[in-house]
């Protein structure tokens, strides 16, 4: 069908009622899903239908409605296939942070977190933070006041009490880099047996 055939109305009813089935049937076959097949193919008429007057005056209108459909279709299945390689990254990365918890769980000595040399460490890093940072650090970690109740109790803000304990956390990490896995379960193992 070329353009002049399909400007009236009643061409397109009759190219439309002709090449529906078929062109859902085109769609279908590549993404598998009957209403997003159909909600394509509709719309593709509806474009080609909308833009008529604009189309070149050899257009072949079978193969413009056809070449719509098709770019629907593969713009429908890369969108698709990155929503799975999404979800597939997210299930890797949650398979490497078990497997991280269970490697450190293992290689937890509970004689070593008890150990003189640590607790030394732990109390040398306590050392060096700025007191309003100890302070909102010790009432979080070991006396499990909520961040409200710690911004009450010391004119801060919420937003206040969240980065002093980021600031003590990364002095933290800085000082106690060979030992943070112990570190985080003697506070873990602390924090369950103050309550």
């Amino acid at each position: 069908m070329n353009k002049d055939n399909f400007l009236n109305s009643n061409s397109f009813n009759d190219f439309y009622k002709n090449n529906y089935t078929k062109f859902v049937h085109f769609a279908y076959s590549y993404i598998k899903d009957m209403p997003v097949s159909e909600d394509f193919v509709t719309e593709s008429f509806i474009s080609c239908w909308i833009n008529k007057e604009t189309l070149g005056e050899n257009v072949n209108i079978r193969a413009y409605v056809l070449t719509s459909i098709k770019n629907k279709c593969l713009n429908h299945l890369r969108d698709t296939q990155l929503q799975e390689n999404i979800l597939k990254k997210m299930s890797e990365y949650s398979i490497w942070d078990r497997e991280m918890r269970i490697n450190s769980l293992e290689a937890c000595d509970p004689e070593e977190i008890y150990s003189g040399e640590l607790q030394a460490l732990l109390d040398k890093a306590l050392a060096v933070m700025p007191e309003k940072t100890l302070a909102v650090f010790m009432a979080s970690r070991y006396q499990d006041k909520t961040y409200k109740e710690i911004a009450e109790e010391m004119g801060l803000s919420a937003k206040g009490v969240g980065f002093h304990i980021t600031k003590a956390l990364k002095i933290l990490r800085t000082h106690l880099k060979d030992y943070i896995a112990s570190i985080l379960f003697a506070l873990f193992v602390c924090f369950f047996i103050n309550n």
